[in-house]
């Protein structure tokens, strides 16, 4: 890659000239010189700081194809379509709606431009001939837009995710830039694993949003928690999005407040296409104040007006609640993030939570077919053999390939390797990796329920979970304003936040928070384990390492 002149000039003069940037943010212009020097980039940025212009300002410097995955279709088309407004920038989405003959016109166009933006979804690149034609027009760029998904996703739900590393390969590897609003270190770790970044830069910004009030309200029964969320939001000026962990809330929550005379819809996987994309686009032109919704709605909203997030149901960690109540207040006006919080709804988000039992007897079937079928096996016949449901197929042969039993091609087709070692061997094996996800899961939940009942400054528990070691109080959250002494830290810190320490079980951890007299600890494979100060010291549990 040829070294620029003066790349500071000509990333300021990118920006100005195609996307009528004034300024760039130093995280921002840190990210995109990062690329250009051809380093794999992980950059961390709070929802609404400006990550899409990291990778638009990269892309134009560099030229060429810039591939960007987007996981939903309509974040694909928002993008696309707010490059080509510019008039001077070629951008395409390359998604299960286009017809043949438009996917060839998306290839031929790759022929003709010098510089090209394509939106796609992972499980495009699942497609031999499609990675093919991408690899001959030798991409300049792969972009990864909201990262955390490959850790949120992958594992059970949207298993291309953790290929992604796999198809960069076969694209020969072009710089990689992975972008994403929220991410602990667990899941930045993930990220670049995954991706097979090559000696990265990290850039983690300031996670803080200081104009958010932070606010839980807590119920012990659920009718009561529901007519408080109600009034609430009957009593609120401008937009809000209420968040729920079912369709049916969603919907009954959108009827209420319709009945009360505010313009509200639910939104959710259950309707059409054509019903979410028109709800979206009455929310943000204004034409509707509140969104009622499941998860499935908010990645890439641009609404930079939305006075207040709701939650009707708890996260199931904190990295998605951050990532969803960032989508408050992103003009930088007051804005709050509530959560009615219900201890019971703990059982229902476990439920929820997408990471399911695996036990071996199930592993076993599915191992052995793929041994005695041989090399380059299709998991669709997989299936069909053993009358088996996607999710159950997807989830097993994610375990066999973390046990290393088995190689997936960027294809789906998989390969039986380290057939020395019996089935049943790594049948347990498999199971085992399953429960380890599970607990996993479970802990970034009890960090999610230490939020909603943290005596403490609630912003100071927040940052100090993404390893940012702020200190409260912060004065802006129910708990610094109810009782600001309460909301400070204790002085009683024997072990520095974010420093490392070895467990005598556990092994290293990182500690990420302390609570009275508590200190949380993040562990490799044990999650986060919240300990007794007192036993930690008195039985010498915790060894600090420099």
């Amino acid at each position: 890659m040829a070294k620029m002149a003066n790349p500071t000039r000509e990333i300021r003069d990118v920006a100005s000239d195609f996307l009528g940037l004034d300024h760039l943010r130093p995280g921002q212009r840190d990210a995109i010189t990062s690329v250009l020097e051809g380093r794999d980039t992980l950059t961390v940025m709070p929802t609404g700081s400006g990550k899409s212009a990291i990778y638009q300002v990269a892309g134009l410097i560099l030229k060429g194809l810039t591939i960007v995955v987007s996981p939903l279709i309509a974040l694909q088309r928002d993008q696309v379509t707010s490059l080509e407004d510019t008039g001077t920038i070629t951008a395409a989405e390359l998604n299960s709606t286009l017809t043949d003959k438009q996917r060839e016109e998306v290839f031929a166009q790759l022929e003709d431009v010098d510089q090209m933006f394509l939106f796609l979804a992972p499980e495009q690149l699942a497609n031999e001939e499609t990675l093919e034609r991408l690899g001959q027009a030798k991409p300049a760029l792969f972009v990864v837009d909201e990262a955390h998904c490959i850790s949120e996703w992958g594992h059970d739900f949207r298993p291309d995710y953790l290929k992604l590393g796999a198809f960069i390969d076969k694209l020969g590897h072009p710089p990689i830039l992975a972008l994403t609003a929220t991410a602990a270190g667990p899941v930045r770790d993930e990220i670049v694993e995954q991706l097979s970044m090559e000696g990265p830069n990290i850039f983690v910004s300031d996670f803080d949003r200081p104009n958010i009030f932070l606010n839980v309200d807590t119920f012990h029964d659920s009718g009561t928690k529901h007519d408080a969320l109600i009034e609430y939001a009957s009593g609120q000026q401008g937009s809000g999005i209420i968040y729920t962990a079912t369709r049916k809330h969603a919907e009954q929550i959108a009827g209420e407040l319709s009945d009360r005379s505010i313009t509200a819809r639910a939104y959710h996987a259950g309707l059409s296409a054509r019903e979410r994309e028109s709800t979206q686009e009455a929310f943000m032109s204004g034409e509707i104040t509140v969104i009622a919704a499941t998860i499935a709605f908010g990645m890439g909203i641009d609404k930079p007006d939305i006075r207040y997030v709701c939650h009707y149901s708890i996260s199931e960690s904190l990295d998605s609640y951050y990532q969803e109540v960032g989508r408050a207040g992103r003009d930088g006006d007051p804005a709050e993030a509530r959560l009615f919080y219900n201890p019971d709804d703990l059982g229902l988000r476990r439920f929820h939570s997408g990471v399911g039992d695996l036990d071996a007897e199930n592993v076993r079937p599915v191992l052995a077919t793929i041994r005695n079928a041989g090399e380059h096996v299709d998991p669709a016949e997989i299936r069909e053999e053993l009358d088996l449901r996607d999710t159950e197929l997807i989830r097993v042969i994610g375990r066999l390939e973390d046990v290393d039993a088995i190689e997936v091609a960027p294809s789906g087709e998989l390969t039986p390797i380290n057939t020395d070692v019996s089935v049943s061997e790594v049948a347990e094996a498999a199971a085992e990796a399953q429960l380890q996800l599970r607990n996993y899961a479970s802990t970034r939940l009890e960090m999610m329920r230490q939020y909603a009942e943290v005596p403490s400054c609630r912003r100071e528990f927040l940052l100090n979970y993404f390893g940012d070691p702020y200190e409260g109080p912060c004065n802006n959250c129910d708990r610094c304003r109810e009782n600001p002494e309460e909301a400070a830290h204790s002085e009683d810190r024997p072990y520095p936040l974010q420093s490392k320490v070895m467990h005598t079980s556990w092994g290293e951890g990182t500690v990420m928070h302390y609570e009275d007299d508590r200190i949380v600890v993040l562990f490799g494979d044990a999650g986060y384990r919240t300990l007794s100060l007192n036993l930690v010291q008195e039985n010498n549990l915790l060894e600090p390492l420099t």
